[in-house]
């Protein structure tokens, strides 16, 4: 454990990645700072002081950075002031833990161009060239997608119509991110490393589906779109480069199994949660009517 007790400040503190950062920091006595864009107080353990400021506004940033040696950054932002950001990063602290996409890994699932990619390789070639001391963590598919994609569905008629049922991935728990994370945070020897995170389990998206109906106890069919049945479903909901950016990931994976890493084990000592374990924890999100929540 680093020896100076300066606090760490995480961007993105009351994201499922980020408030499970803050949570691991607490536990293991390491002070917290918070960036927030909101004026209102956030949920957060009553240790951890929360600064206000916000990725578009660099100059708002300052005061945050007061006393701080390292960063978890999570970009929240358009890409127009990632050179200001990361600037001032660099002439404030020693070093910056930056939560990017496995977008260099030799997979075909990852390998296909799109603007979050470009974001981030963006962000990644500006700390680099600025000098900032960097860990980079790349999780692949995250557990949690599920609750947005299919949730409403087998909530509903239990029939998930989604495109690339075939499509292998493996599913990372949000919480062994953030596990991850915070060990690099508060941890020597990380610096300079570059950890793709995965789950331990090649699952297609029927498989998950399959899963999650038995786990929650409910009937679900996974019904084939094509394509452009997914476009038409998604039409005015996601925002089209999104749909496009999954489409593409998703249909260059079919035929090839997941890639996976063994890293969340060599950085936890433990086993990865599995997909299994993940929707048990959350088994009433597929269950419970979300107005009533």
């Amino acid at each position: 454990m680093t020896s100076a007790r300066k606090p760490v400040l995480v961007v993105g503190a009351t994201g499922r990645i980020g408030r499970g950062v803050v949570e691991h920091l607490v536990d293991a006595d390491v002070p917290v700072r918070a960036l927030t864009r909101g004026s209102g107080t956030p949920a957060l353990p009553a240790s951890v002081e929360v600064s206000t400021g916000d990725l578009t506004e660099p100059d708002s940033i300052e005061a945050a950075l007061d006393g701080v040696a390292t960063v978890f950054l999570v970009w929240t932002a358009p890409p127009a002031t990632i050179p200001a950001v990361v600037d001032r990063l660099a002439s404030r602290v020693q070093r910056v833990v930056y939560l990017s996409a496995p977008h260099q890994t030799l997979h075909p699932f990852f390998r296909q161009p799109n603007p979050m990619a470009r974001m981030h390789a963006e962000v990644e070639q500006r700390i680099a060239s600025c000098g900032l001391e960097s860990t980079i963590i790349r999780p692949g598919m995250l557990a949690s997608n599920a609750l947005s994609w299919w949730a409403d569905a087998i909530r509903s008629d239990g029939v998930v119509r989604w495109p690339y049922g075939a499509a292998q991935t493996a599913p990372v728990d949000d919480r062994d991110v953030a596990a991850v994370v915070a060990r690099t945070l508060y941890e020597n020897g990380h610096e300079g490393g570059d950890y793709v995170l995965t789950g331990s389990e090649d699952l297609s998206q029927a498989q998950q589906v399959s899963i999650i109906a038995d786990v929650v106890g409910r009937h679900a069919d996974f019904e084939e779109l094509s394509p452009d049945q997914f476009r038409q479903e998604t039409e005015n909901i996601w925002p089209r480069p999104v749909v496009e950016m999954l489409l593409a990931a998703w249909g260059a994976t079919i035929g090839h199994p997941a890639y996976i890493t063994t890293t969340v084990a060599d950085v936890l000592g433990s086993a990865p949660r599995s997909f299994r374990q993940w929707v048990v924890d959350n088994a009433s999100a597929f269950t419970d009517d979300p107005a009533t929540g």
